[in-house]
């Protein structure tokens, strides 16, 4: 599936598979507990508070390159060296404290002797002073240093809300130590850290190894980058994104739409809809400025335009009918509408809305038969991690409908939250929705990804059921499917330590038949394993009949809430990824192996569990959906043919021949690749961009437009791996040296079913951060989902090899896609963005280029039409409009179209 998570790294570093057991952090500094004697003054709440608002810490990188951070002859290759100051304006002589805060790497020694760091669990880790500890000294800093295993090229890196509590006095609240929060920039709405020290030194802090060529980007190879693309602003006039299949603009006079437009009973006298099926696309407009008018009766429209909606069946289709496909017609007499489903005359209306001028309120005059590439368009978005509120997936669905996707992914539950009401199960939310300052985890789960101490922070939550209803009915009035994910069998701590409250509960109370039911773990398991997020206790025992009375328990309540919502459960992602290593030594799993014909190892259970899943969702009529390696490990013969599999396979690490595999199956195949799809990933290569980063250090907008969706190894050709490095893709039929097959092109009638995009939320804690993250990329998925562009590849059959130096995608095709490019990005920059903030969408604004020589200074942007600006010698920003003499620019900008937002402000080096 998704994250190799912060650390996923190692799976891509070290050639490991999702699957393998994440190597071990070595052992840290003694943990013995440590005194000052005769200093040990009691805290109270009032003076821990105190020392928590007044500490100030600093967490700062000092090197990733290996020479320099690991030990020589050990076995850890990659590591990293990191700081963290402690600054107090007070003497603070009690070493009766720990301070617990999230460390992404594991911590492999701490090479200060006042400090001891501690994992707890996950990313948890606890500091503690030794008996070495003298004590903090007023306006004196303490460093504690510590060498972490890969390494940490992002500022965003370091987690926030790092917290103190009293390890003598259980009583105490803990304090949140105020130096350590984020804070959110006022002009941008970006999220600041503080607390960290920001990168300088290209080298030591953002390079990964010696083969890493990439290059950390500044307004000068920005301004590069933007070279080929310029203001065009009649590229714009007519344009619609995602592209139609087929447009014609017709020259005339545009059409005012600033008097509104009719709805009279005419309007769908031709059609078998009824208003309600188009109404949200309708709202959007009236959002946009335009006003519906019509008393009801026909012809009156006091001068706004005649809106016309016409049905034809599947047979009238000029072609073969495809969902959502649709006729538009654009005059100064009328738009017409015709489409044979609700959808069609939805999207229309989408096509519609992006045509539209909003500062003018007018559209150009056309004709467009559209039909989408894709039956399967969508989005994933994890509120397991991070919560994220209803309102925010409703404010993200308005837009997936104003761009045609139709598919919500929604990640439920994963280890660091449960986030959906299960009648009958109630621990799921009472503890597996909130994480807090609970070693125990009898209320909460423990503190994860700087979430703090108290249950009460935003990344805690959950969907009620009559949330959730709402949540499908919304979806569903915007033809959008929903797809409820609780990850299992990995991946599922939250439930896990939820049943075990139910079973610590009942236990207590001598009902040891309820107390088993939906137990998910085995009691005498001795197994050691470790996730890829150093989890060792969050994989669902498989061999145990309870853990499927829970899954059966889980979906038929879904179900339920989707039978109550009108809104019948189609599909089901059982997750199916990333499990490490565990059952080995359960005795219910060595029973079940030694009673199963068809097992011979503990490796043989994850199939085992995916397959017996499916077959249970196929029986209550439910589509089985999972991630590509979970998927990969099953028989296919095995599971049902209907299976959706969600491709998360990098191409430059021969992804593609995963996808071909599993299309071949006849599976209904996503492509969910993440150096492309992942939208948690940095938009530039720049350690201040927010995300992870395993798969890529700079996804912006244009790389997602140039994927070639229909032949995926022929993207070698035009793109390069995480360190900047050509990569070769073989997608010739290859055979190992024992004869075996081990991979083969994609068979003529295997085709790729969909795209879908996917937010992790590690890292996203504020709707604002999340919009940032997905707006503007979630456009170009749009268009990769819909639009099949005559510059893509053809897929050759019979087997190809591509690299840098073939020449599939040729000089015509190159030109082609360039010129595309061109036109959306120019609709994007005069169009797209000023119909966000009408939407207050928060989405990214591009960095612009700048190229300062000799006192001039040229400016160009990513996206032309958005303003730029410049910061001049006295400190004043001034909009740039042309090339200028300039005595110096201190720093670039961008300007939202409504002049209420601008972007990051980044620095030129002059």
């Amino acid at each position: 599936m998704r994250v190799l998570f912060a650390l996923s790294g190692i799976a891509i570093a070290l050639g490991l598979t999702a699957c393998a057991e994440a190597p071990k952090p070595l052992s840290t500094t003694p943990t013995q507990s440590s005194s000052l004697s005769n200093n040990n003054i009691p805290w109270t709440q009032g003076s821990l508070n105190e020392f928590a608002n007044d500490l100030k810490v600093t967490y700062r990188v000092v090197t990733n390159v290996p020479e320099e951070a690991c030990v020589k002859g050990s076995d850890i290759e990659r590591c990293f060296i990191a700081e963290i100051d402690f600054t107090a304006s007070k003497d603070i002589t009690s070493a009766n404290w720990h301070i617990y805060y999230s460390q992404m790497r594991p911590v492999l020694e701490v090479m200060s002797p006042e400090f001891e760091v501690k994992r707890i669990k996950g990313d948890l880790h606890q500091i503690s002073p030794t008996k070495a500890f003298t004590g903090f000294k007023a306006g004196q800093t303490k460093t504690l240093t510590l060498r972490g295993e890969l390494w940490q090229l992002s500022e965003t890196d370091a987690m926030p809300n790092y917290y103190i509590v009293a390890s003598d006095d259980d009583n105490l609240m803990p304090a949140v130590i105020e130096s350590t929060k984020l804070v959110t920039d006022a002009e941008s709405k970006l999220e600041l850290r503080p607390y960290v020290e920001p990168f300088t030194d290209a080298k030591r802090q953002y390079r990964r190894s010696a083969t890493d060529n990439l290059v950390w980007q500044t307004p000068s190879t920005i301004f590069e980058s933007n070279a080929a693309t310029s203001v065009d602003v009649s590229a714009t006039y007519g344009s619609i994104l995602p592209t139609p299949a087929a447009q014609q603009i017709h020259q005339g006079e545009r059409v005012n739409l600033s008097l509104g437009l009719a709805l009279t009973p005419a309007s769908f006298s031709q059609s078998h809809i009824a208003q309600s099926d188009v109404q949200p696309a309708l709202h959007r407009l009236s959002q946009l400025g335009i006003a519906f008018t019509g008393s009801g009766q026909t012809g009156d429209t006091n001068g706004s335009v005649p809106l016309v909606f016409k049905s034809v069946s599947d047979t009238q289709w000029p072609t073969e009918h495809v969902a959502g496909a649709y006729q538009l017609d654009i005059s100064t007499e009328q738009i017409l509408i015709t489409a044979a489903d609700p959808s069609g005359f939805s999207y229309a209306l989408a096509s519609l809305q992006s045509a539209l001028d909003v500062k003018r309120l007018d559209v150009a005059q056309m004709t467009v038969s559209d039909a989408p590439r894709y039956g399967f368009r969508g989005m994933h978005v994890d509120v397991s991690r991070n919560f994220h509120s209803k309102a925010t997936l409703k404010k993200l669905m308005e837009q997936m409908a104003s761009y045609k996707l139709n598919k919500l992914h929604l990640h439920m539950g994963d280890d660091e939250g449960w986030r959906l009401q299960i009648d009958g199960l109630p621990e799921l939310t009472d503890i597996g929705a909130k994480r807090c300052h609970d070693l125990s985890e009898s209320k909460c789960l423990l503190p994860q990804l700087g979430s703090g101490p108290f249950s009460e922070a935003s990344v805690n939550g959950y969907y009620s059921r009559e949330d959730y209803i709402d949540i499908l009915q919304f979806a569903a009035a915007r033809h959008i499917e929903v797809i409820p994910s609780m990850d299992m069998p990995g991946h599922s701590r939250a439930a896990i330590k939820s049943m075990q409250a139910r079973y610590n509960f009942y236990m207590a109370k001598g009902q040891e038949a309820l107390a088993n039911e939906y137990l998910l773990y085995d009691v005498n398991d001795t197994t050691v394993y470790s996730s890829v997020q150093y989890y060792d206790d969050n994989t669902l025992n498989v061999c145990m009949p309870s853990t499927y009375n829970f899954v059966s328990k889980v979906v038929d309540e879904i179900a339920l809430m989707h039978k109550q919502a009108g809104v019948p459960l189609k599909t089901y992602h059982i997750g199916a990824d990333e499990t490490a290593g565990a059952w080995v030594e359960s005795p219910i799993c060595q029973r079940l192996i030694a009673n199963t014909e068809s097992l011979d190892s503990a490796d043989q259970l994850g199939p085992y569990f995916i397959e017996r899943v499916a077959a249970m969702l196929v029986d209550k009529g439910i589509q089985p959906a999972g991630w590509s390696d979970g998927m990969g490990h099953t028989n296919p013969e095995n599971m049902p043919k209907s299976s959706q599999t969600n491709i998360w396979d990098v191409i430059s690490h021969g992804g593609y021949k995963n996808a071909h595999k599993q299309a071949n199956n006849g599976w209904l195949t996503i492509l969910s690749n993440p150096e492309v799809l992942y939208f948690d990933f940095p938009y530039q290569a720049d350690p201040k961009e927010h995300g992870y980063y395993w798969a890529t250090r700079a996804l912006d907008s244009k790389k997602l437009f140039s994927y070639m969706t229909g032949n995926l190894p022929a993207n070698a050709e035009q793109w390069r791996d995480i360190e900047n490095n050509p990569f070769a893709a073989d997608d010739t039929r290859l055979v190992d040296e024992s004869g075996k097959v081990t991979s083969k092109p994609l068979a003529k009638q295997a085709q790729f079913g969909g795209i879908q995009g996917q937010i992790w939320s590690e890292t996203i804690r504020s709707q604002e951060q999340f919009e940032y993250m997905i707006f503007p990329r979630l456009l170009m998925l749009a268009e990769r989902g819909w639009h099949k562009p005559q510059w893509e590849v053809p897929y050759q059959y019979q087997g190809a090899k591509y690299d840098q130096n073939t020449n599939y995608f040729d000089s015509t095709k190159r030109a082609q896609q360039a010129a595309q490019w061109q036109q959306i990005a120019n609709h994007v920059g005069h169009k797209a963005m000023a119909q966000f903030d009408k939407f207050a969408i928060n989405y990214r604004l591009p960095i612009p280029g700048a190229n300062y020589q000799v006192g001039k200074l040229e400016m160009n942007i990513a996206f032309p039409g958005l303003t730029m600006q410049y910061l001049d010698a006295n400190g004043d920003w001034q909009i740039y409009l042309e090339p200028v003499n300039v005595d110096k620019v201190q720093a670039v900008r961008s300007v939202s179209p409504d002049g209420k937002r601008v972007g990051r402000a980044v620095e030129l080096t002059q």
